[in-house]
C-alpha cells in the first residue's frame, strides 16, 4: 500500500513508531503493535504500528512518522512511501521461552539484544524480557552469555596499554562520588583508566552529570581512545558511546517498577567494563539501611557472582563491601558534588573527609592490582599522589582534554535560594537516610538544575547542638525549594537522639 508521509513532530526516544489511519489498517488487516516495512526508494525501515481513530490526527491515505523513522529513511511530510506487513521478530519467541522457565543460549540473547538496540521491540516487549529475567533468575552461564551479547552488539574500545583499570559501584548511596577522585590518582600513577559513567536515572546526580559541571562528557570512542592513550584517563557519559548500547534501553524499562534482575545487573555492569577492554576491575558494594543492598547475605551473593562471572570473562576482579548506611561526601547534586571533589583533590580544609578516605582506600587497592604499589602499600602510595598535588594536576589534564577549563571549587555556582534544616535539640545524629536525602535533592531540581541539591553539614554519629545546621537545601526555583522543604518536613529521614 502506498501512503503519504505526515511528520508527527514527535521523538519517541525508544521504538520506531508509525501511525496509520484505522481505515487503512483495516484494509491491511493491521493491528496495534504489528510490524510494518516502510520503503522510500532504496531506503527502508521496520516500525511498530499505532492506530489512529481520528481523521484529524492521521487522515486516511497518510502515515504519521516519528522523528526516528523519518531520519532512517530520509523522509519529510508529503513524501510517498510503500508499506507492507512483516512478521514479528524471532526474539519474541525467545522472550516467551524465558517466561516459561526456559534457559537461553548466547545466540538467543544476542538476537534479543540486537532487536532492542535496533528498536525492533516495543517497550512492552522489552519489559517482558526484563520481567522474565527477574522472575526466572539467570544462571551463571546465562549471565555470561548475556554479558557477551551486550558487548558484541556494540563497539569495543581497544587500547595499546596494559593493564586497563576500571571500577564500579552498584549504587544506592547519595553522594559517593569516589570515581572522580580515584580516576586521577590511578591515572597519575601511570595506569590506564578509560571510565564510562551513567547519568542519573533516580538519583540527584550520576557521575557523568557531576563531571559535566567541569568538562564535556559526550565524546566518541575515538576521542576517548586518543585521550586515554595520551594521558591515561578520561570520564565520559556511556550513553554518548556505542559501547554495550542496549544497557540504557533496558534500564529505562526497569525503572518504573524498580526491577533489578540480578543476572541482568551483573551483565549490565560487566558488559560496560568488557567493552572498554578492562583487565582489572574493582567492584564496590555499599551495604546498609537505605542502600540498594541492605543485608550481608545479599552482598555476599553479589560478590560471589561478580567473581565467578569475571573469571569466565577473563577480568581480574576485587569486590569490596563498604558502608552504605548514609550519604558519602557533603554535596548531593552535580555542582555541590563537583565542588567536594575539587576540594578533596586540592587538599582543601573544606573537603569531606569520609569521601577522601573511601577514595584513597579504593585507589590504593587499584594501585596494588595494577602493580604500581606492593601489597599493603597501596593506600600510602595513593595518599602520596593526592597530597603531592599530582592527582589534581592529572584531573586538570583530563578536564582540559575533554574540552573543559580548570576552575577553583569556590567558583562553582550553587543554588541562589536555600533553606537550612537545623537541629531542634542537642544530641547525636543517629541516621541520615540515603533515599530521603536523594528525594529532597531531586525535589529541589537536581540533576536537571545542576546548581540545586543538598549540602550535608553533619553526618550520622556526629554530635549536634540545638539550632545548628544539619543540612542546607539549594535550589534555583522557589516553588521547587518549597516542595523540597515540604518533603523534608513529611519524611523522617534525619534522626537525632539526645
Amino acid at each position: 500500500m502506498k501512503l503519504k508521509v505526515k511528520d508527527m513532530d514527535i521523538a519517541t526516544g525508544l521504538p520506531l513508531v508509525a501511525i496509520v489511519n484505522k481505515k487503512d489498517a483495516n484494509k491491511l488487516d493491521l493491528y496495534y503493535e504489528d510490524r510494518i516495512l516502510i520503503k522510500k526508494g532504496k531506503q527502508c525501515v521496520v516500525a511498530i504500528t499505532n492506530i489512529s481513530e481520528s481523521n484529524k490526527f492521521v487522515p486516511e491515505g497518510k502515515i504519521g512518522l516519528c522523528e526516528e523513522v523519518l531520519k532512517k529513511i530520509n523522509s519529510k511530510t508529503g513524501d510517498s512511501v510503500n508499506i507492507s506487513i512483516v512478521s514479528r521478530p524471532a526474539s519474541l519467541s525467545y522472550i516467551r521461552k524465558k517466561l516459561n522457565k526456559g534457559k537461553l543460549s548466547y545466540k538467543e540473547f544476542y538476537e534479543i539484544i540486537q532487536d532492542i538496540i535496533n528498536n525492533r521491540l516495543s517497550q512492552v516487549e522489552t519489559a517482558y524480557f526484563v520481567a522474565a529475567c527477574y522472575t526466572h533468575e539467570l544462571d551463571l552461564e546465562e549471565s555470561v552469555s548475556l554479558t557477551k551479547a551486550m558487548v558484541n552488539t556494540g563497539e569495543i574500545l581497544k587500547l595499546k596499554k596494559y593493564p586497563v583499570m576500571d571500577k564500579h559501584c552498584i549504587g544506592g548511596v547519595a553522594g559517593n562520588r569516589t570515581t572522580m577522585i580515584v580516576l586521577p590518582i590511578v591515572a597519575a600513577a601511570g595506569l590506564a583508566m578509560p571510565k564510562t559513567s551513567s547519568r542519573s536515572i533516580t538519583s540527584p546526580a550520576g557521575t557523568a552529570d557531576t563531571m559535566e559541571v567541569l568538562a564535556n562528557v559526550n565524546l566518541s570512542v575515538n576521542e576517548m581512545k586518543h585521550i586515554v592513550e595520551k594521558i591515561n584517563g578520561c570520564l565520559v557519559w556511556g550513553g554518548s558511546l556505542n559501547l554495550a548500547p542496549a544497557d540504557d534501553k533496558i534500564i529505562r524499562v526497569e525503572h518504573p517498577l524498580s526491577l533489578d534482575p540480578v543476572g541482568q545487573l551483573l551483565a549490565s555492569v560487566l558488559a560496560k567494563k568488557k567493552s572498554v577492554s578492562a583487565t582489572h576491575l574493582l567492584i564496590d558494594i555499599p551495604l546498609g539501611k537505605g542502600a540498594k543492598i541492605e543485608t550481608r547475605k545479599k552482598a555476599m551473593k553479589y560478590k560471589k557472582l561478580f567473581e565467578e562471572i569475571c573469571k569466565k570473562l577473563g577480568i581480574q576482579v576485587k569486590v569490596i563491601i563498604t558502608d552504605g548506611s548514609q550519604p558519602i561526601g557533603n554535596g548531593i547534586g552535580p555542582s555541590l558534588e563537583a565542588r567536594d571533589i575539587l576540594w578533596v583533590l586540592k587538599n582543601h580544609p573544606n573537603q569531606p573527609y569520609d569521601l577522601r578516605e573511601k577514595s584513597l582506600k579504593m585507589a590504593g587497592i587499584m594501585l596494588e592490582m595494577g602493580k604500581k604499589a606492593k601489597k599493603g602499600q597501596g593506600y600510602k602510595k595513593a595518599l602520596e599522589i593526592l597530597e603531592s598535588g599530582k592527582a589534581y594536576e592529572k584531573m586538570s589534564e583530563i578536564i582540559k582534554a575533554q574540552g573543559g577549563k580548570t576552575i577553583g571549587p569556590e567558583k562553582i555556582k550553587v543554588g541562589r535560594l536555600r533553606h537550612d534544616f537545623k537541629a531542634k535539640k542537642n544530641g547525636t545524629i543517629l541516621h541520615i537516610d540515603n533515599k530521603s536525602i536523594s528525594k529532597i535533592a531531586r525535589a529541589s531540581g537536581a540533576p536537571q538544575s545542576i546548581a540545586s541539591g543538598v549540602y550535608i553539614h553533619k553526618h550520622a554519629g556526629q554530635k549536634v547542638k540545638k539550632h545548628e545546621k544539619i543540612i542546607t537545601i539549594y535550589s534555583e526555583n522557589k516553588s521547587k525549594l518549597n516542595y523540597a522543604v515540604e518533603i523534608l518536613d513529611k519524611i523522617n529521614g534525619i534522626k537525632v537522639v539526645s
